[in-house]
């Protein structure tokens, strides 16, 4: 970041505190904002060719519609609206598909028409964070403060030591913010908190935080409230909608692992009394594949979605009760190829495991657990497993014969 900083000062000396919004390529190297242009959502689409920024080896990003001068410099104003570039790329996202790289360029934007009296919002360079916040604000005039978050949303950001006081220090004298408003003051993101020192942040900057909403769509409402949070604001919410929207990156962690699980099954299913066999490798190798299936959609799919239904509070167990119940009528269609009862009740196995470790999985999405009471329940539960697997495994063998 300091080499691609360096080499933006040499290219353009105007917008030396706004580099945000656009790539560049200088001396033949492409040197990009903080991410493949595809990726980033940034469009070589042709804009107004007198604008001062499009310039020979500029890239503009889509979301960007201008610049506007400060007394800092010009900075880039980001539409509200999210194009069809921004839509696909949250899918693909939510899909797990390239999430550690989706960021955006931290340092200072705008929405609307802001003044030096207008409130400046903090928040994480995770793009999809980024684009959460800034569709909320239709209508409003504001500046959003970037932070380096390395990709990573406030929440998780703040505990990891990223979404922290001396970034935003930092992004506060870099962006020359006491150039650009008089009043003094940043809104952050109540889950950033456990990141943020407010009376450190006053005391290294000059400015004072104030703690906004919890959800980026309470924002005008907060803004409206003179800055202040009623009850709900305050109240973090996981609704079935939101557990839903996280099913499909569970799903996809579990893919590598899976394949690799898929390979050793199809080889420790060709056992039998002639040493191997091909055609019960593939007979039997297909039925403990299905088993492996049922137990990550029961663990990674189901369990998340009826998260609050499921008793328990202990998520391996929820993982067990759900991967019980699915995994019978999953394994009622292979049994002709699961030899016999052994073989039955060493899927039944197999699949309420993986159901198990899944859902134990999912912890770290959710607002309900610590740090330590993940690790507690993995200390418990990780041991049974394994052993679990090994039982139905050996007992998987043992049925060919």
């Amino acid at each position: 970041m300091e080499k691609q900083e360096s080499a933006f000062l040499k290219t353009d000396s105007r917008a030396r505190d706004s580099k945000e919004g656009y790539n560049i390529s200088t001396s033949g190297v492409k040197i990009m904002a903080s991410m493949p242009v595809e990726d980033q959502g940034c469009s070589s689409e042709s804009r107004d060719s007198e604008s001062d920024h499009e310039r020979p080896g500029y890239r503009i990003c889509s979301y960007v519609e201008r610049f506007i001068d400060t007394d800092a410099g010009p900075i880039p104003v980001v539409t509200t609206a999210l194009g069809r570039r921004d839509l696909l790329s949250t899918f693909a996202v939510r899909c797990g598909v390239n999430r550690h790289n989706y960021t955006v360029t931290p340092g200072l934007y705008a929405v609307g028409e802001p003044d030096k009296t207008s409130e400046v919002l903090v928040t994480s360079n995770f793009k999809l964070t980024f684009d959460h916040l800034r569709k909320e604000l239709a209508g409003v005039s504001a500046w959003i403060l970037v932070l380096d978050t390395r990709g990573i949303n406030v929440w998780c950001a703040a505990s990891k030591g990223t979404f922290s006081t001396a970034e935003l220090v930092k992004r506060i004298q870099a962006s020359s913010l006491e150039k650009i408003v008089d009043h003094k003051r940043v809104v952050v993101p109540q889950l950033g908190a456990t990141g943020v020192a407010a009376r450190e942040v006053k005391n290294r900057s000059g400015f004072r935080v104030v703690y906004g909403p919890i959800r980026a769509r309470d924002i005008r409402s907060f803004l409206r409230n003179d800055k202040k949070a009623d009850k709900e604001m305050r109240q973090v919410s996981f609704t079935m909608y939101e557990r839903f929207i996280l099913t499909p990156v569970e799903i996809q962690m579990m893919l590598k692992p899976a394949l690799v699980t898929v390979l050793l099954l199809f080889v420790i299913s060709g056992f039998g009394p002639g040493i191997f066999s091909v055609a019960g490798s593939w007979q039997r190798g297909m039925a403990s594949v299905i088993a492996l299936a049922a137990g990550i959609v029961s663990g990674a799919f189901v369990t998340p979605v009826l998260l609050p239904f499921i008793p328990s509070k202990i998520f391996a167990l929820k993982g067990i009760i759900t991967g019980a119940i699915l995994s019978v009528p999953v394994l009622a269609l292979v049994q002709s190829s699961a030899s016999g009862a052994a073989g039955l009740a060493a899927l039944w196995l197999f699949s309420v495991t993986v159901s198990s470790y899944t859902a134990m999985n999912f912890t770290g999405a959710t607002p309900f657990t610590s740090p330590s009471g993940v690790e507690k329940e993995m200390k418990r539960f990780i041991p049974v497993q394994s052993v679990c697997i090994l039982i139905s495994l050996g007992v998987w063998i043992y049925s060919a014969f």
